[in-house]
C-alpha cells in the first residue's frame, strides 16, 4: 500500500527533518482565544486582541530564542497578525529560521456510547482551511486527539475513533503541504500508575500507525506528540529515569522508523519535571531512530507569562525568562541539561484536570 507521493512529498519530508533538527524544538502557541484568557486572567491582563498581539510578539521577538527552535505552533488569529511595527509574524518566524505551524482541529465533543470519553472535530472544510494556511505560509499543522485512563478506559471505540481521526486529518494536511503532527494525548488524570499508562500508550500508538498506514500517509512527513509515560495525577510518582525508560520502551515497540521525530508535550507537567524527563530521554543508553524533542506550551511559558504580567517595562525580563527556558529544552534534546534553570517557579506544578484549550 503506497504513501502519499504527491507534489509536496518532498517538501513534507525536508520540512519534518527540519523541525526535527537535534537541539531544536517547537514552541505551542496555540492557545485558543479563551484559554489565554483563562491564563490572562491569573495576571490580571484583559484578554483583548491587543493584549494577545502584544504577549504573542514578546515570545516572537524575545532575543536568541529563535535559534532554539524549528516551529511555532500559531492559532488562527496569530497567523494572520503583525508586530506593532507591521512585521507579519510569519515573516518574523522565516527570517529567524523558524517555521510558522497552524493548530486545525475544532476542539473535543463527548464520543456518543462512552462515559465522558471524546473525539476531535475539525475534518469538514479541512482541506479548504489547509490550503489557505499553507498560502499563508505555515508550513505543519497540529491535532489534538484525547484520551484517558480509567477502570474501563480507553475503550477500542474511542481509541479506534480518535486513530481514525488523525489519519484522515494527516493525509489532508499533506495533500495541502502541511506536515502533519499525530497528537494523541493520553492525560494523566487518576490513580493508575506508570505500567498502566505505559500498557495504554502502547495500545494508542499501535492503533494511530495502523490507521496512518491504512490511510496512505507519509510517515517521513509527520512527526509525532505523545505523552510522556508517568504515573496519574494522584497515582505513585516515578523517577525521571524510569519515565525515560519506560517512554522508550514504548515508542521503540510501536513507533516506525521512518518518523523522524517525536516532539513531546509536556502533559502538566511542571516547567523543569518536563525538561528533566526530556534530559533523561536522551542521556538513555539504548536505540532511538528518531529525534526526542519537545513541543511544550504551558511548559515554556508560564513563567514568562508571570513575568511579563501584561506590563511594556517588564518585556525584557520576562524575555530573558523565556530564552531561559528555550535553551534549558535545547541542551535536554542533546542529554545536556545540568537542571536549575528557571529557579523555584519553574517547579509550579501545571496540571490541570481534564485539560482543555
Amino acid at each position: 500500500m503506497s504513501a502519499y507521493m504527491g507534489k509536496y512529498a518532498d517538501e513534507l519530508i525536508i520540512n519534518a527533518r527540519y523541525i526535527a533538527s537535534p537541539g531544536k524544538g517547537i514552541l505551542a502557541a496555540d492557545e485558543s482565544t479563551s484559554t489565554i484568557g483563562k491564563r490572562f486572567q491569573n495576571i490580571n491582563v484583559e484578554n483583548v486582541e491587543q493584549t494577545r498581539k502584544d504577549y504573542r510578539e514578546l515570545l516572537f521577538t524575545a532575543p536568541g530564542v529563535m535559534k532554539y527552535l524549528s516551529g511555532v505552533i500559531l492559532y488562527e488569529e496569530a497567523l494572520y497578525q503583525k508586530t506593532n511595527s507591521g512585521k507579519p509574524f510569519v515573516e518574523l518566524m522565516k527570517e529567524g529560521g523558524v517555521l510558522p505551524g497552524i493548530k486545525v482541529d475544532k476542539g473535543i465533543v463527548e464520543l456518543p456510547g462512552t462515559d465522558g470519553e471524546t473525539a476531535t472535530t475539525g475534518l469538514d472544510g479541512l482541506g479548504e482551511r489547509c490550503a489557505a494556511y499553507y498560502k499563508a505560509g505555515a508550513r505543519f499543522a497540529k491535532w489534538r486527539a484525547v484520551l484517558k485512563i480509567g477502570e474501563k478506559e480507553p475503550t477500542d471505540l474511542a481509541i479506534d475513533e480518535n486513530a481514525h481521526g488523525l489519519a484522515r486529518y494527516s493525509i489532508i494536511c499533506q495533500e495541502n503541504g502541511l506536515v502533519p503532527i499525530v497528537e494523541p494525548e493520553i492525560l494523566s488524570d487518576g490513580s493508575h500508575d506508570i505500567k498502566k499508562c505505559a500498557e495504554v500508550t502502547e495500545r494508542v500508538l499501535i492503533a494511530c500507525y495502523k490507521h496512518l498506514i491504512n490511510n496512505h500517509v507519509l510517515l517521513e512527513g509527520t512527526l509525532l506528540k505523545p505523552n510522556m509515560v508517568t504515573g496519574g495525577s494522584d497515582g505513585p510518582k516515578s523517577s525521571n529515569e524510569d519515565i525515560a525508560r519506560y517512554t522508550i520502551l514504548a515508542l521503540q515497540r510501536t513507533v516506525p522508523v521512518a518518523v523522524p521525530g517525536i516532539m513531546f508535550l509536556s502533559g502538566g507537567q511542571s516547567e523543569e519535571e518536563a525538561t528533566l524527563n526530556l534530559n533523561a530521554m536522551n542521556k538513555f543508553n539504548t536505540m532511538k531512530p528518531w529525534t526526542l524533542s519537545f513541543s511544550y506550551g504551558r511548559a515554556l511559558q508560564q513563567s514568562t507569562l508571570k513575568a511579563w504580567s501584561g506590563k511594556k517595562e517588564n518585556i525584557p525580563n520576562a524575555q530573558k525568562v523565556l530564552l531561559g527556558r528555550c535553551k534549558a529544552n535545547s541542551d535536554a534534546t542533546l542529554g545536556r541539561y545540568v537542571g536549575g534553570a528557571g529557579g523555584a517557579s519553574a517547579s509550579e506544578s501545571l496540571y490541570v484536570k481534564n485539560y482543555k484549550y
